[in-house]
């Protein structure tokens, strides 16, 4: 299991690799490059964002999951993390 320090770490990294790429899709639009190549960076940001999103969002599945098995409002945790799910999937 990745201890909360170390997924926070990479959570970290891959934004500030995010920022870096949407600077790049700045300067690209800037130069006037190619639609098909910023369109492409495009694609490769959504897909670290989405990836950042399931990492957080499994932190806090985990953290509900934890805190419903050390007390009884199951159907509210459940209901939370089914709540936070439609969220970043929207």
């Amino acid at each position: 299991m990745v201890s909360k320090a170390d997924n926070q770490k990479d959570i970290l990294t891959r934004l500030r690799r995010i920022e870096g790429q949407v600077r790049g899709v700045q300067r690209m639009v800037e130069n006037e490059a190619e639609c098909n190549e910023i369109l492409n960076q495009i694609a490769a940001i959504r897909a670290a964002v989405n990836k950042v999103g399931l990492m957080v969002f499994e932190c806090h599945a985990h953290e509900c999951l934890d805190n419903a098995l050390d007390e009884q409002g199951n159907s509210e945790v459940f209901q939370e993390i089914m709540t936070t799910m439609s969220r970043l999937i929207k």
